[in-house]
């Protein structure tokens, strides 16, 4: 439980993470670049090296979804009630697992479906910083909160899967990134 608040950001709409604020038990923006920090000294014993980096990547990928970069209202889409092809879900869920589960892909299927960017992309990507990450994804928020009635399908999906398929192409394109500074 002690980790729940590192999942997240409020960043509410027309500020910026700087003017916003800040959790006095942490954030997503603040716990990735704790962990990278503290991956980069080379001193963590094994047992919590892994430990850091299994929530490093998780986070990573987190920030990503745009409602871990929430507006403080909703608790990140998990309030707002909807259905997936008639069963009940949330928002959050939706961005985070039912879209994705509606693929039938397995991980590595939909890893492999992904449009492999160019180098001045990937280039790019990994220069950028989690509070570009973080922008990036509130950016995406309106987009997010466009669900209608609720009701949600098809329709939906191909309006915004498409964006789900580009944060986890960023948020591993990313990851590699890190990693490489880190340990490269």
């Amino acid at each position: 439980d002690y980790t729940s608040d590192w999942h997240w950001v409020t960043i509410p709409e027309g500020k910026t993470y700087q003017q916003s604020d800040k959790n006095s038990h942490g954030d997503i923006i603040e716990t990735i670049n704790r962990l990278v920090a503290e991956l980069k000294t080379k001193k963590l014993d094994a047992k919590k090296e892994a430990e850091y980096l299994k929530m490093l990547i998780h986070l990573i990928g987190d920030i990503h979804q745009p409602l871990h970069v929430g507006l403080g209202n909703d608790r990140g889409g998990n309030d707002i009630k909807v259905t997936w092809f008639g069963e009940a879900s949330n928002l959050h869920r939706l961005w985070d697992s039912d879209m994705i589960d509606a693929t039938r892909l397995s991980y590595t299927e939909l890893a492999e479906s992904l449009e492999r960017p160019d180098a001045q992309s990937i280039s790019a990507w990994q220069k950028s910083n989690v509070f570009d990450w973080a922008t990036e994804s509130v950016g995406y928020r309106d987009r997010v909160y466009k669900y209608g009635n609720g009701k949600l399908g098809y329709k939906y999906s191909y309006q915004n899967f498409h964006i789900v398929r580009h944060r986890l192409l960023q948020a591993g394109i990313r990851m590699a990134g890190i990693l490489n500074q880190i340990y490269g």
